[in-house]
């Protein structure tokens, strides 16, 4: 397995991605999009997740496919950069025909960053803006770190951000991931110079400084101690958090299959940061099948299964590579402390 052109969840053709950002508020909007409808699923495994239209994912659910789907800061708040998308979405005439009516299906899902020192005092919610400024700058080319999704973003000692890697499959089956690293946990080792996922790192992609040569059990239960978890009856007032992602494929799979991936992906999360999967995170992943590959037999879902996971550590260590500072920062960059 390789990256793919551009090392880019749009390597898996037809896909687009779009950012947007408000600096002021420190937060922002991705949107995942085709040129037509897409067959997807999801599978959350944190303890405290927001999300909209994921029940209609599941592979008993009557629709088969959606017309995009969104990252968000915000919180619940964020919610609402789903209704900017479905507006530009309705505006093109896409969606889900019933009857007369078409209605755009965009699932989301949001990370928590009103604590992040950015200006919240909002007097109309500005997500709907930004979905919509997040699908109209969709392109198969992106920026990463400190934009979209990943604008607020924090780790436990750094910031986080929006990441994306991808793999081609010996097969020619090419699969990419995009996260927004968002997490309770650590995504680098105590003295925050290497990563938890530089065992998975292609041509230093995230520096290259390569695995920590103390890592082991003993360095996890060190940065641990590092970390404050928030107990359940403090996640109200207490910094939450959540990594959310994207998996996709060219592979011709099922809503099922598109689940099983998902499932899989979330290995990428358990890899990349300690811990991973809290109480406090909501990390959650969507997957999704464009079909465009026809490889002419039965998908391998264990190897689509691997390669998403390792493309959602990557993608992880990478959002936090590309982080930069920005005026009110709350944490520093990796960059700032690796120069």
């Amino acid at each position: 397995m390789k990256p793919g052109a551009r090392n880019l969840i749009t390597d898996v053709a037809g896909l687009l991605v779009g950012n947007a950002r408000d600096e002021g508020l420190k937060s922002g909007t991705t949107v995942v999009t085709a040129k037509s409808s897409f067959t997807a699923s999801v599978h959350v495994m944190g303890g405290a997740p927001g999300s909209r239209e994921t029940d209609l994912l599941a592979p008993d659910k009557t629709v088969a496919s959606v017309d995009a789907l969104v990252l968000s800061g915000g919180s619940a708040f964020g919610l609402d950069a789903c209704s900017g998308v479905m507006d530009a979405l309705r505006a093109a005439g896409r969606g889900f025909a019933v009857g007369t009516a078409t209605v755009p299906l965009v699932p989301g899902a949001i990370l928590f960053d009103l604590l992040n020192g950015g200006s919240k005092a909002w007097g109309e919610n500005p997500y709907r803006a930004l979905g919509r400024s997040a699908f109209d700058a969709a392109s198969d080319q992106f920026e990463l770190g400190s934009v979209g999704a990943g604008t607020g973003a924090l780790t436990a000692r750094l910031k986080g951000g929006l990441g994306s890697a991808s793999l081609v499959l010996q097969s020619g089956v090419t699969v990419g991931a995009l996260v927004a690293a968002n997490p309770v946990g650590s995504v680098t080792t105590p003295g925050d110079r290497h990563f938890w996922a530089a065992p998975f790192e292609i041509d230093g992609e995230f520096g290259g400084l390569g695995p920590d040569s103390g890592s082991g059990l003993g360095r996890t239960l060190d940065s641990l101690k590092t970390i404050h978890m928030p107990a359940s009856d403090e996640l109200d007032t207490d910094r939450a958090n959540t990594t959310i992602a994207i998996v996709a494929t060219d592979a011709a799979l099922s809503k099922s299959q598109c689940q099983r991936m998902a499932v899989a992906a979330h290995d990428g999360i358990a890899r990349a940061v300690v811990p991973a999967h809290s109480p406090a995170d909501g990390d959650l992943i969507f997957a999704l099948s464009t079909g465009s590959h026809d490889a002419g037999s039965e998908p391998d879902l264990s190897a689509l299964g691997h390669a998403a996971s390792l493309c959602v550590a990557r993608a992880i260590g990478r959002a936090v590579f590309h982080a930069r500072p920005a005026p009110g920062d709350l944490l520093p960059c990796w960059s700032d402390l690796n120069r």
